[in-house]
Order: structure tokens, then sequence, then C-alpha cells
């Protein structure tokens, strides 16, 4: 995405004429979806029919299922767009729909698998203090907060035009040449960026980071000499998860805050 907030300029130009991306985005998203849906379908149903929601951390991986597929839904939108040569035509509405989408996709990922660091976190460092706190009805608190958070934050977006109108090529883009107006300044904007990176990354990103080190730290300093192969197993776990979360979210975030000096 290039984000413009006035005309165009050559650089955004040659972005949308440029052929690789009717032929690289839409091949991406086609084989996210293809494998996102059934995917998805099939974990919902394992983890709602032969499991149950009967614990915080299927909770947490129900709400992320249920993301994902929301997001692989509105995939095949985004694959014409990029094969109709950037053209959206589609409407407003749609647009908008599919914008917050993507972006409802990832910072529901980041705070949800910040729900889980947390839970693993208290179950293996402060087992019995938290028992009281790590019960079904926390978790789904915990998925509704993460919702209302996200639909208040992404609510800008949802309610301004984010289609633009490029007269040089003649086509209408979906959030990749932003209009001046569509904020009521610069700052504003900038503020507004600002105000997700922080709140749905930075802030996320810092306590996922502090519970699976300290989860790490308690599991190696573990004295159960029965448990080590398990103890290497959930350490490793725990890493590997950790960074997936700084490969897969860090680096658009990190994007989306430079957009802030457009």
């Amino acid at each position: 995405m290039d984000v413009n907030m006035t005309r165009p300029d050559n650089a955004t130009i040659l972005m949308l004429r440029d052929p690789a991306i009717a032929v690289v985005l839409p091949a991406v998203y086609s084989l996210v979806a293809l494998v996102s849906i059934p995917g998805n379908l099939f974990s919902l149903w394992v983890l709602c029919r032969h499991i149950g929601p009967k614990t915080p951390s299927v909770i947490f991986m129900i709400n992320l299922s249920i993301t994902d597929l929301a997001l692989a839904c509105v995939l095949p939108f985004q694959i014409h767009y990029h094969c109709n040569g950037n053209h959206w035509v589609f409407g407003v509405l749609l647009c908008n729909a599919v914008t917050v989408a993507f972006y409802a996709n990832m910072y529901s990922s980041i705070l949800t698998m910040t729900c889980i660091s947390v839970d693993r976190f208290l179950g293996v460092v402060y087992p019995l203090a938290s028992a009281r706190w790590r019960r079904r009805r926390y978790a789904l608190a915990a998925c509704a907060a993460t919702w209302l958070l996200l639909l208040a934050a992404l609510s800008p977006l949802a309610r301004t035009d984010l289609t633009y109108a490029v007269d040089a090529l003649g086509i209408v883009t979906c959030f990749d040449v932003l209009k001046s107006n569509m904020l009521p300044s610069v700052a504003t904007w900038a503020a507004f960026l600002f105000t997700l990176f922080v709140v749905l990354f930075l802030v996320p990103f810092v306590v996922t980071v502090a519970c699976y080190t300290a989860t790490i730290l308690a599991l190696l300093r573990s004295a159960d000499p029965h448990g080590r192969a398990q103890r290497r197993r959930a350490v490793s776990l725990a890493a590997v998860v950790l960074l997936a979360f700084v490969a897969c979210f860090a680096p658009n975030n990190f994007v989306l805050l430079v957009h802030m000096q457009c």
C-alpha cells in the first residue's frame, strides 16, 4: 500500500501500473484463501465440537480462527481489485469493510496472542494464585473487550471514504491513495496511526515479550527432573511463538508508523 495524502506522485503511479502486482498479490491472496478457509473451518469444527470452549486457551484459539476466517472471506474482493488493474468496482462501503477486515485481523491476532501469552505466564509462574482468573468467563470477556477496542480504534477507517479516483489512470483505488481531507489534518492522521501503533501493537508486543520471557525462565528454573523433555518442548514452543509474533506483526506495524511521515 502506498499512501499519499494529496495527489498520487510518480512513484505511486508507477506502483499502481506495476504489472507484478496484478500477478503476485492475487496469487498470494488466492493461496491464503484456499488454505485459510477450509483450514479455519476445520479448526473451528475441532475446537468447538470435539474439544469445546472450556479453557481460556481454547477460547482464544477459537477467536483466532474466526478472525482468520473473516479475513479469508474478503480476500476475493482484493484478488479482483488487483487483477482488475487496481480498479475498485465494489463501492465505498465494501472498500471500507475490506480495509477494516485487514487491520482487524492483524490487530485481533496480536491482542489474542497477547492474551494467550498472559494466560501461559499465569499458568506457569503463578498456577495457584491465578486459578480463579484463568476461567472461561474471563477469557470470553477478554475477547469481547478486544473486539470493542478494535471497533473503537478502527472506526475512523470505517466511517471514511477510502476510495480515490486516479484520473491519470482511469481507475478508482481502495486505500492505496488517500484523499487529503480524509481526516481533519495531517496531524490527526499521524495521531491516528501513532495511536494504532502504540495501543494495538507496541503495548501488546511488550506484554507478550515480557510474559514469554518470564515463562521461559520459569520453565528453565524448574527443578523437576522427570519433566525435562516436556520443559524443553514448552520452552521451544514459547520461543517459536514469540519469534512468529515478531516476524509476522512487527514489519507491517513499523511500515505503518513510517507512513506518519507521508
